[in-house]
């Protein structure tokens, strides 16, 4: 999609959003995991939407595909380059290059089990942006950079930690 085509999409969003405020509410697809072999997972969607997760041997797993957190890291910095994408089209500059790299660094301890006041979630999360463009300044991709960080709906609901819910459903074995 060309930079024209994306600020007339996010133009024509944000005007339909501005006259009917009911609009923005929205309730992303589901995502339903099924464990297959080992630890592999098949994750899909209601469209056909489909991944495949496994584990390291380390832990138990094949390697067959990336690792959830993996995808997550993955889903950050796709998410972050969308929105710097989106935004750069809004505001006219033109991108000449966009790269988006998030690292994670935690503690294997947690999601093993091995002490219970060690969180199996990460500890640290780095995201590195190389962008650039002939048409814009250093400071001008630099704040571009810092607000669509602010405004990536994955980055921030991993910074704002939204509530979570669980059900739990036990279904009979067919053995």
């Amino acid at each position: 999609m060309s930079g024209t085509r994306i600020k007339q999409a996010v133009e024509a969003l944000g005007s339909a959003i501005s006259a009917n405020p009911e609009k923005a509410k929205a309730k992303a697809t589901p995502a339903t995991a099924r464990l297959v072999e080992g630890l592999r997972c098949e994750v899909s969607g209601p469209k056909g939407e489909r991944i495949v997760t496994d584990m390291p041997p380390a832990m138990g797993g094949e390697a067959s595909a990336p690792n959830p957190g993996w995808y997550l890291r993955g889903a950050m910095a796709s998410c972050t380059a969308t929105v710097i994408g989106m935004r750069a089209a809004k505001l006219g500059i033109a991108l000449d290059s966009l790269e988006v790299t998030v690292e994670s660094e935690g503690d294997n301890r947690g999601i093993l089990g091995m002490d219970e006041k060690i969180s199996a979630g990460y500890t640290e999360l780095r995201m590195r942006v190389k962008i650039g463009s002939a048409s814009a300044s250093e400071q001008e991709l630099r704040e571009l950079t810092e607000w669509a960080e602010a405004h990536s709906p994955v980055g921030c609901t991993i910074d704002r930690a939204p509530p979570m819910s669980l059900a739990v459903e036990v279904v009979k074995s067919r053995r």
